[in-house]
């Protein structure tokens, strides 16, 4: 195992993790809810952010496995949606900022990566971590986006359907991780994440 590679994805993983949780406790700020402000998690330092098993144990895990794919997650930015003028709604906007600024973040590396490479400042530790943290921001953001709560595409679609349907669709939220590790299992996913996910990263010029 290299660890000089395994430290960078790690990096990269903390990072994107973090910018993350800080989006959807930014955007609930900018719509009345002040709750992630108030609990100290509107912050960018990754230790308040940390959960043990999503950001730390399942991570490693992947990696000392030699998984393809390394994700992870981090410790869910408090939202009271109560302090919303509409719920539904200010819940999907601030679901939507976690995968949003994973994205912005890949198309911000990219343009750095780009640089370093028209510059001919070649560090290759340097340029890896980029490639590295690109594919990891878009490889969030488009799983996140999987319309099935609690992931954030399941919380944007409930703000999407009209409420009854909402509020059925919402009752699978209990169940919404073992549907999502059962559809991973049976490859299900693979045409729904890994080809958006390839069409960004060349969109990016990264793929």
């Amino acid at each position: 195992m290299d660890i000089g590679f395994i430290l960078l994805q790690v990096v990269a993983l903390f990072m994107a993790l973090t910018f993350h949780e800080f989006a959807h406790g930014w955007v609930a700020r900018r719509l009345g809810d002040r709750t992630a402000e108030a609990q100290g998690r509107l912050t960018l330092n990754p230790k308040d952010h940390i959960d043990p098993f999503g950001t730390i144990l399942l991570p490693a895990l992947l990696i000392l496995m030699k998984s393809p794919v390394v994700f992870g997650w981090a410790k869910p930015v408090p939202i009271n949606p109560r302090n919303f003028r509409d719920p539904r709604r200010g819940m999907m906007w601030s679901a939507l900022g976690g995968p949003m600024i994973n994205l912005f973040l890949a198309a911000a590396l990219s343009l750095v990566f780009k640089g370093l490479i028209m510059a001919g400042i070649i560090i290759n530790g340097l340029l890896l971590f980029l490639v590295v943290a690109i594919q990891l921001n878009v490889f969030l953001a488009v799983f996140n986006m999987i319309p099935i709560p609690p992931l954030d595409g399941g919380r944007v679609l409930v703000g999407l359907l009209p409420p009854r349907q909402a509020m059925a669709f919402s009752r699978i939220e209990p169940y919404g991780f073992m549907i999502v590790l059962a559809l991973m299992y049976f490859n299900v996913l693979d045409r729904f994440v890994f080809y958006p996910i390839q069409m960004i990263l060349r969109l990016l010029g990264i793929g």
